[in-house]
């Protein structure tokens, strides 16, 4: 069973936040909401595109009133 989190900000820390539960606590973790005063088109290329980090190696794409990550909704 996954516990449900959201994450307060999107900014630096938070897409780092959301990289490492993808990445490492996928099984216990699951993303379910985050929020941000930006506009998700932005929030989606700051996510795909990170001038420290590089390349973010998943799948993100903007919906109505959430961003799709791999697949899965995460409403803002």
């Amino acid at each position: 069973m996954t516990t449900k989190v959201g994450i307060n900000g999107f900014g630096r820390i938070g897409r780092q936040v959301l990289k490492a539960i993808r990445d490492m606590y996928s099984q216990d973790l699951e993303v379910v909401a985050f929020n941000d005063i930006g506009d998700m088109k932005t929030m989606a290329h700051l996510l795909k595109y990170d001038s420290t980090y590089g390349r973010f190696n998943g799948t993100v794409e903007v919906a109505d009133d959430s961003l799709v990550i791999d697949g899965k909704k995460v409403k803002v």
